[in-house]
């Protein structure tokens, strides 16, 4: 019933009345709807920034563990590289 009198499409008293609720409920709901509304948009979304201190530790552990599969690779496949 907020988005209902948020949309405009109908006043407040004819949303009111077809569902039955009085008019200060619904005017109360757009306006929390309003209000919160804002704050939709103010979080930041995406990847969060790694810390300094967790990156080096981070790659390390990603370096390793490519190296593994990548030797695993070589002894499967039978080809020798460098």
């Amino acid at each position: 019933m907020g988005l209902e009198a948020l949309g405009g499409m109908k006043t407040i008293n004819q949303i009111a009345q077809e569902h039955g609720v009085h008019p200060i409920q619904v005017g109360q709901w757009k306006r929390e709807i309003q209000a919160k509304a804002k704050s939709l948009f103010e979080g930041k979304r995406g990847p969060q920034p790694v810390s300094a201190e967790s990156a080096p530790d981070r790659l390390y552990s990603e370096i390793g563990r490519l190296k593994m599969e990548l030797d695993w690779l070589k002894k499967k496949s039978g080809i020798s590289l460098p």
